[in-house]
């Protein structure tokens, strides 16, 4: 199954197969989307998306056709819920059915449901724990047509946050053994960022905010009079060709407000639940492999700081990039989550 992260300035495309519990990265590519095609994780421009799908597919020059792709946490409505221990997955469907309308404030002909078992209940004796997931219908059936139209084969809808957790899984080594570590994963992207919260590698909190490095990209354009393409440019070459005030007057405020964001974030975390401290911080996203950004957010919040790269330990095929993969690796960790979902199968 390959992954396909929708995200709101480019399809991403990753295919991995596993041997045993190493894995290989057999295909990927990134095909820019149009402008606005992608609103907020919304898909504004269906056949635009399924054109851009199309592209990333050819670059890649996979042959699966069976994707897996996901929705943003913010579009999801997630509840535990208690129910009898024993009952089948027919049984608990109907259960859960008949108690979903208390916990989702739509129509239930509206949503997409999903559940799945999380163990026993540590309260109730003869009670399991179930984890319920409901997504509007029609944020999973942009996705789907989108891929359908592309002429692939919808196997998942995942969420976002979800597919972060698997693929976090591939950094443990990064990290140190220690019992109740609790990481924070902080994924900037174009327009949004997603805290994730992971304690021993499993989510806890999550969080979206409206801010990424379009923002920069928007201030270059404003600042020196360029086009949103040339100021795009210029972002990724790191200012080359840029004024020589660019480094003091656009970057380092850029800098100080994903710094600001973290600790904002971070801050939400801590008055809403009953943690009061992290080990780690984790940055993915596109904004994440930024010059100096690392050790700036290090310093400034007091915690080791690692960049996202959940290929560290993989091989690469020979018609993979490598060069451009571990470039792009922060930003492909929902890709990468997505990607290993066949391991389900």
């Amino acid at each position: 199954m390959i992954g396909l992260d929708i995200s709101s300035t480019a399809v991403k495309l990753l295919e991995l197969s596993r041997s045993g519990d190493k894995y290989r990265v057999e295909s990927y590519a990134v095909e820019p989307l149009p402008p606005n095609a992608v609103v907020d994780k919304n898909i504004n421009d269906p056949a635009a998306t399924a054109e851009a799908v199309r592209k990333v597919i050819q670059r890649s020059k996979t042959k699966v056709k069976r994707a897996a792709v996901a929705v943003s946490g913010s579009a999801v409505i997630t509840k535990i819920l208690e129910m009898p221990s024993g009952l089948n997955d027919d049984a608990l469907e109907a259960q859960i059915a008949l108690e979903a309308d208390q916990y989702i404030p739509y129509p239930l002909d509206e949503v997409n449901l999903d559940f799945e078992v999380q163990g026993p209940s540590e309260k109730n004796e003869g009670q399991v724990r179930v984890l319920l997931a409901a997504c509007r219908s029609e944020n999973v059936e942009q996705r789907v047509g989108a891929l359908s139209e592309a002429g692939l084969d919808p196997g998942v809808v995942d969420v976002e946050a979800y597919a972060i957790e698997r693929s976090f899984g591939l950094m443990n080594k990064q990290l140190p053994p220690q019992e109740q570590l609790v990481v924070a994963v902080m994924d900037i992207g174009a327009t949004m960022s997603a805290l994730s919260i992971l304690v021993d590698g499993t989510t806890v909190y999550t969080r979206e905010q409206l801010f990424g490095g379009k923002q920069l990209t928007d201030e270059i354009q404003r600042r020196y009079g360029l086009s949103a393409e040339e100021a795009a440019t210029a972002k990724r070459q790191g200012g080359s060709g840029l004024p020589d005030d660019y480094q003091s007057e656009v970057l380092e405020p850029f800098r100080d407000a994903v710094v600001q964001q973290v600790t904002r974030s971070l801050q939400f975390f801590y008055s809403s639940s009953s943690y009061s401290d992290i080990d780690y911080i984790v940055l993915a996203g596109g904004v994440a492999a930024m010059e100096g950004l690392q050790d700036m957010i290090s310093e400034k919040l007091g915690k080791p700081t690692l960049v996202a790269n959940p290929f560290k330990d993989m091989t690469v095929a020979s018609r993979v990039n490598s060069v451009a993969l571990a470039n792009d690796a922060p930003s492909l960790m929902i890709a990468a989550g997505l990607a290993m979902r066949e391991r389900e199968y």
